[in-house]
């Protein structure tokens, strides 16, 4: 849709003099990301297996650490748009490895302090903060869900943007992890719980 094209060609042409992290992680409907370390991806062994899984792998690699490409005139315009979509992916299965370390968690406390991951929909839990989750560690096979710490139920996100994100961007571990690392952070569970009722009889 020519919306959506003209506010990603805002972002991108108004974040000429930032990175690509910076500018990636705040496009409209990326907001469950952090930014990850540019020197946590420029360590070889956090990114492991990851050429084998995304294509044009070092073109890709280059536009996220935002290395000038020499050979990017030789791509044909359909080849850059696959770079693009390449970067895009690299960067989240890499936003996966990163948001279990405890830099990647510092980097993803504030947003669920703020709730920046939306809140539970049950109503006994009183608006709890949900963390995002994968139900695979492996791309294209699940979009994100958001766990709730308190009921431990798992939902869609509540934006439509965030709910079209891979899931194996944020991964199968991160929000138990955090939670084990963090205790402090686990809400009791809920008190209540709904009973259907009929003319005042309760529905079993």
């Amino acid at each position: 849709d020519e919306e959506e094209e003209e506010e990603s060609s805002e972002a991108s042409g108004s974040d000429e003099d930032g990175s690509w992290i910076t500018w990636f992680c705040s496009l409209r409907g990326n907001e469950f990301f952090c930014e990850v370390d540019e020197d946590y991806i420029q360590d070889d062994f956090n990114l492991t297996g990851l050429a084998l899984v995304v294509p044009y792998y070092e073109y890709a690699l280059d536009m996220v650490l935002d290395v000038e490409m020499p050979m990017e005139d030789s791509l044909t315009e359909a080849q850059q748009e696959i770079v693009e979509s390449a970067a895009e992916m690299l960067y989240g299965l890499i936003h996966a490895r990163y948001i279990v370390t405890n830099r990647g968690m510092h980097g993803m406390y504030e947003k669920y302090r703020t709730a920046a991951f939306g809140r539970c929909p049950h109503v006994f839990c009183q608006g709890q903060p949900v963390l995002p989750v994968g139900l695979s560690d492996l791309p294209r096979n699940y979009t994100v869900n958001v766990f709730c710490p308190r009921c431990h139920g798992l939902f869609f996100p509540k934006s439509t943007r965030q709910a079209n994100i891979d899931g194996a961007y944020f991964g199968t571990t991160f929000p138990h992890l955090y939670l084990m690392t963090h205790p402090d952070m686990i809400p009791t569970k809920p008190t209540q719980e709904y009973c259907p009722r009929v003319y005042g009889f309760r529905v079993h």
